[in-house]
């Protein structure tokens, strides 16, 4: 198979798993959500959140560095994964031996204190899975990778489903991310096994080698972690789960929904990088299509949000959620903005204005916390909401600013009204039909099909904007996502 089709067949395969897992985790939020109490939906959520600050600690840019040092020509592969997963183990096992003290004072219930132990056990066999990642990049067979965690997601959802089935209590549900792990990174270890065997090397000063190049990249990862999380924590610290809960049955949409702007940019990363130095026009050129891409796609989006937020909060998470509602309506503008936000970071980062950009991520975790530890006493999670939204904001309106001080010039969005306008009559059409109802019989249950409708319907009212106005051709979208021959 030739290196194009190889790549191609990779991201197809990828981008569906990626789909197929992105629906099992939101269908195991439904479970979840409906199964537990609010309080105990909090503490799950808390539990996420903190399986993701063990990793954002434990990072140290080890995988990001491996692959690059294992990539390059006549690299000794076996030397540095075995250097790297040594490095790994040590981190690690440090980080898992320290928590337990630190969870222990923390002011949660047992059941969340024993929810974190999971998640820390679970960041274990997660930070080696992670490492061995780059094994299946270099041979450009991610798609085995994508699909593991597919598998991995499936087992973790029909356990929980099983366990909700059986009432087998929210400890069961707290440990399925553990399950979840530790099947990835078997599946993942044994797959490597193939391309090379190697076993882990506790060579120390290779190790301070190791770290002198890999921690700026931890902590770019920890800042983002920061602003991206922290508010969740702040939140568990600061009011009743419950409220976390309410926080985190909204969220938790946006967050497993995050992947797509990072999909799309990730086809385009390698031409910015391969023209940012060499065909400064085309590489604008690359990055404004980016952004009318973009444009048109959030609009919907936020739209399609705003009107039908109380009919995606019932499917995803049930009735007891109301007051998720608007908490949704909220940080729907997150995701519209990370959007933004991931195209002008990757621009930076393929121009190797890495440094730059970490000043303006730790700016946006400063904010962060600040707004978040003024307003959530009294707003709660609606403060976390807004600072969500406004924090997101900030680290687009930064990368923005940054790509015109450094790369002299500034994004510019093709026929931008027509755009609203065409986002304009698909808001019309909501409003219009807002209070429709499609009530169907099914057995003892009625559901109401105007949902369904609506969220058909609605997109079908804006593209046909677009395509009127002629905002964004066929052409277009194959020149922004076309291989460099």
């Amino acid at each position: 198979m030739s290196v194009s089709r190889k790549i191609a067949h990779n991201v197809i395969i990828s981008s569906l798993a990626k789909i197929v897992s992105t629906v099992a985790a939101l269908v195991a939020i439904g479970f979840v959500a409906r199964y537990l109490s609010m309080e105990e939906f909090g503490w799950y959520v808390t539990a996420l959140t903190f399986f993701s600050l063990f990793n954002a600690i434990g990072d140290w840019g080890l995988y990001q560095t491996a692959t690059r040092e294992f990539s390059r020509p006549k690299a000794d592969e076996k030397a540095i994964i075995s250097n790297a997963f040594g490095l790994r183990i040590v981190i690690s096992s440090l980080i898992v031996l320290i928590s337990p003290f630190i969870i222990f004072f923390l002011p949660y219930t047992t059941e969340l204190k024993i929810a974190l132990v999971f998640g820390l056990f679970a960041y274990f066999f997660y930070s080696f899975y992670q490492i061995l990642i780059g094994l299946f990049q270099k041979r450009l067979v991610m798609n085995q990778v994508t699909l593991t965690e597919m598998a991995g997601k499936i087992i973790q959802v029909i356990i929980i489903i099983i366990g909700v089935k059986l009432d087998w209590g929210f400890t069961l549900i707290a440990s399925t991310l553990l399950i979840n792990m530790a099947i990835n990174f078997l599946i993942i270890l044994l797959l490597s096994r193939r391309f090379i065997k190697f076993s882990p090397n506790f060579d120390f000063p290779k190790f301070k080698s190791f770290l002198k190049q890999s921690w700026p990249i931890g902590v770019s990862v920890l800042v983002t972690f920061i602003y991206f999380k922290a508010d969740t924590l702040m939140l568990s610290f600061l009011k009743p789960s419950a409220d976390v809960g309410i926080y985190g049955a909204a969220y938790k949409i946006i967050e497993n929904l995050n992947f797509f702007p990072g999909l799309i940019v990730g086809l385009t990363t390698p031409l910015m990088a391969f023209y940012v130095f060499s065909h400064k026009k085309k590489f604008i050129s690359i990055v404004n299509k980016n952004l009318t891409v973009f444009l048109v796609l959030a609009v919907p989006l936020a739209i399609g949000t705003i009107f039908l937020a109380k009919d995606i909060i019932n499917i995803v998470a049930g009735p007891k959620f109301p007051q998720s509602v608007l908490v949704l309506q909220i940080v729907i503008f997150s995701l519209v903005f990370i959007f933004f936000g991931q195209l002008f970071n990757a621009a930076l980062v393929s121009a190797r204005l890495q440094k730059q950009l970490l000043w303006a991520l730790v700016a946006a975790a400063i904010f962060n916390i600040t707004a978040n530890l003024f307003l959530i006493p009294k707003f709660s999670y609606l403060a976390t909401a807004a600072v969500s939204a406004a924090t997101e904001l900030l680290v687009a309106l930064m990368g923005l600013f940054l790509i015109r001080k450094y790369l002299g010039f500034f994004p510019k969005i093709n026929k931008w009204p027509f755009i609203f306008i065409s986002g304009f009559f698909m808001a019309a059409y909501l409003w219009i039909f807002r209070n429709l109802s499609l009530p169907i019989e099914i057995g003892p249950r009625e559901i109401n099909l105007s949902f369904i409708f609506l969220l058909i319907t609605s997109p079908i009212i804006y593209f046909a904007g677009i395509l009127m106005f002629n905002v964004i051709t066929k052409k277009e979208v194959l020149e922004i996502i076309r291989k460099q021959q």
